[in-house]
Formats: structure tokens, C-alpha cells, sequence
């Protein structure tokens, strides 16, 4: 199994995509999978005008808001931010990702591009945990817990 990978791609504005770590209980039994890396970036007129995207990722059962997370919220994952202004000549690039929340089930991500509506490409960077059978019984309790809510 490989230790790190990168799920990507583009989904609409205002729209979910769920990210799937569920599997054959065989190959996944012991794992859980920690976010290391989130990434947004414009998919249309790039060069030509301002772009403001934002996206969440969350264990919860439904998607985080991009533009009004709230961090007491213990499902979510993590935020993206991406703000290029062409006539002010700046671009702002964050992210906050919580890399100690070991992820066992699918997650959900949410984009939005404020300006244009346009899709949103996005990409996470997740690492392999190998877990002893009480961290993933606990960490399977608690992503349950949470999703359960």
C-alpha cells in the first residue's frame, strides 16, 4: 500500500463531493488516513480576473459552509482558501488542515467560487497511519460519533 496519494478534481460551485476511504474491510483493516495537504485553484479565465474559492472538508454527516466554517466543529477537517486579484496584483493561498484527525470513513467536501460560480479544481494529499486494533477502535467510535450528530 502506498504511504501518501492525492485524490483530485473539479466540482461545482455550491456543490458536495463525497471522498471515499471505505473499501474491502480486508485491505483497510488497521488504516486510517491523515490529510496532510488541501489545494484550490480556478478553472476558467485564469489570467483574466479575480478569483475567491473556498472549500471545507468534513467527517460530519453534511458539508461545512466554505465561506462560514466554524471551528468548534470537531468533524471538520479542513479549510481552503484561494484569492488571486489581477489588478491589485496579489494572490493569497491558505489552507488549515487538522493533520492529527485520522480519517477510517468517506468524507465531504464543499466548494464554492464567490465571484464567478465557475467549478473549482481542488486537491488533498493524504498519508497512511497504520493504527493497533484499540486506536481503530476508538478512532472508528469517534469518526461514528461524529458523523452520527
Amino acid at each position: 500500500m502506498k504511504k501518501e496519494f492525492v485524490m483530485r478534481g473539479q466540482t461545482a460551485s455550491g456543490q458536495t463531493e463525497v471522498l471515499e476511504f471505505g473499501g474491502k474491510q480486508k485491505e483497510t483493516k488497521g488504516m486510517a488516513y491523515r490529510m496532510t495537504e488541501f489545494k484550490l485553484f480556478g478553472s476558467t479565465s485564469l489570467g483574466n480576473n479575480n478569483l475567491e474559492l473556498y472549500a471545507t472538508i468534513t467527517a460530519g454527516k453534511t458539508a461545512v459552509t466554505p465561506t462560514d466554517p466554524n471551528f468548534n466543529n470537531i468533524g471538520l477537517i479542513g479549510t481552503a482558501h484561494y484569492n488571486s486579484s489581477i489588478s491589485h496584483n496579489i494572490t493569497l493561498d491558505t489552507a488549515i488542515v487538522n493533520d492529527t484527525f485520522l480519517i477510517t470513513q468517506n468524507i465531504i467536501l464543499m466548494v464554492i467560487d464567490v465571484d464567478g460560480g465557475a467549478p473549482v479544481n481542488w486537491q488533498c494529499r493524504f498519508e497512511a497511519v497504520k493504527m493497533t486494533d484499540a486506536e481503530e477502535a476508538a478512532t472508528n467510535y469517534k469518526q461514528f460519533a461524529i458523523f452520527d450528530e
